[in-house]
């Protein structure tokens, strides 16, 4: 059998890779000042720009960006005449959730069960780590032959547009003939795969106000417009009998005409309780790529502990429409808005905020940059076939790029296979697909390079 020396050196940078990724696991670097104090972000940044020099990139620097987050970019110029490619991560992550469920300390990289555990190991400083692994590996054999710019964005998980604003005043910035995104995951572990598609994304926050303040519910209640209630009531409406999104005027009924996605793999991969059944129609492909979910993230109302017998006087809740290819996140942010006034029971006061919103994104794949990330896969992956699937989740900067770079080719690789869980609680990587795609991703360069001067 033929020894790749890609895949050698990859392996013997893997105990490198883990001890880095602990170290940037360790920065508690959620974009949210009321979650997590800037400083860690700052300490994150600073951390992927050590790393961006120690590896000879030109240029580095702290990116601030509109939204108050911070992104790190750098430049290693390749031969002359080479293409450009723009290696993309974040290292910015989602809130712990219940730090009481995590098996071990969210922000303290764990191994167990062959898998490591940490926030952020999987979405998306793992993917960082992938960019540097298939960087250095090329470096031990001999140069990388490309030129490469590395991003890494700061506050990708609030959706707060910060990087995409700061693309679009530097048009130049981040120009490249192709560029990988390392965000999404394979479908499964093993099972090479590319991401053909991405919902867009909004954020809105509801506030529903019926009275001056609280009310006792003995004296009061029966007639006093109860506030989280009627919010109760707001939230439903955005959902049919059998759980599908339902926002007026917003089509349903697409459907997936890709890879499927088996119930039973589904319901595994979930953790759904025996006996629950499943939201909405249509295949699980359909219901998770092709058509609009919302879901609610958060409500804001009396805590069960401490609650008085009290009518409430407000209540709030944040609400996550993703909204999948064919359609505009802005019009679908304006039928929500429109969706939730008229639902709205009683006459009570409604106020509504968009705090993000990002678009759907349709990568071509069929360009040839994917030719080359197929090979690449073969060698990374023996005896499996790259796979094209589409991703629930939203990625914003993708479009930005795409209209600023109409003529790159964007290809979405990473490591958020089912089994890391990433915005859940235990959220781990696991360190094979991290070391098979890195290999894959240095191969990926270097046949991009060959295809280039063909």
């Amino acid at each position: 059998m033929t020894v790749d020396p890609i895949a050698e050196t990859v392996a013997t940078l893997m105990p490198r890779a883990k001890t880095e990724l602990a170290e940037l696991v360790r920065f508690q670097s959620v974009a949210d000042p009321a979650v997590a104090p800037r400083s860690e972000c700052e300490a994150a940044a600073n951390w992927v720009a050590g790393a961006l020099r120690g590896e000879g990139f030109q240029d580095v620097a702290l990116l601030d960006t509109p939204d108050g987050s911070q992104s790190v970019y750098g430049l290693l110029p390749g031969p002359e005449g080479a293409p450009t490619v723009l290696l993309y991560a974040h290292y910015d992550v989602q809130p712990t959730l219940d730090e009481a469920a995590w098996v071990s300390p969210p922000f303290e990289l764990t191994e167990r069960g062959g898998r490591w555990y940490g926030r952020g190991a999987a979405d998306c400083k793992g993917g960082f780590i992938m960019h540097l692994l298939a960087l250095r590996a090329l470096k031990a054999g001999g140069g990388i032959p490309v030129s490469v710019k590395v991003i890494v964005e700061g506050s990708e998980e609030q959706g707060t547009g910060g990087l995409e604003r700061y693309a679009e005043a530097h048009p130049e910035l981040l120009r490249a003939d192709a560029i990988v995104i390392g965000d999404t995951g394979n479908f499964r572990v093993g099972l090479p795969t590319v991401t053909a598609t991405l919902r867009g994304m909004t954020m809105v926050r509801v506030r529903i106000d019926t009275l001056e303040g609280n009310l006792h519910s003995g004296q009061f209640g029966g007639a006093a417009p109860d506030a989280l209630a009627a919010l109760i009531r707001v939230l439903d409406s955005l959902r049919a009998a059998d759980g599908s999104t339902v926002i007026d005027g917003l089509g349903a009924e697409a459907s997936w005409d890709g890879l499927q996605y088996p119930v039973e793999d589904f319901r595994k991969d979930a953790k759904v309780l025996d006996g629950v059944g499943l939201l909405g129609s249509g295949t699980v492909a359909d219901r998770l790529w092709a058509r609009p979910a919302v879901t609610v993230i958060g409500i804001d109302c009396s805590p069960v502990a401490g609650a008085t017998p009290s009518v409430p006087a407000s209540a709030r809740a944040q609400i996550s429409l993703r909204v999948p290819p064919g359609h505009d996140a802005s019009e679908a942010t304006k039928l929500l808005f429109t969706h939730l006034e008229k639902h709205t029971p009683w006459n009570a006061r409604v106020s509504l905020e968009q705090v993000g919103q990002g678009q759907p994104f349709r990568a071509d794949v069929n360009s040839p940059a994917y030719t080359s990330m197929a090979d690449a896969m073969r060698i990374a992956y023996p005896g499996e076939e790259m796979q094209s699937a589409g991703m629930g989740g939203s990625i914003p900067l993708c479009n930005t790029l795409a209209a600023l770079y109409p003529e790159a080719e964007i290809l979405l690789i990473g490591l958020s296979e089912p089994e890391a869980q990433i915005h859940a609680v235990n959220e781990s990587v696991s360190p094979q697909e991290l070391e098979r795609l890195s290999v894959a991703e240095a191969h990926f360069l270097v046949n991009y390079a060959r295809s280039k001067q063909a």
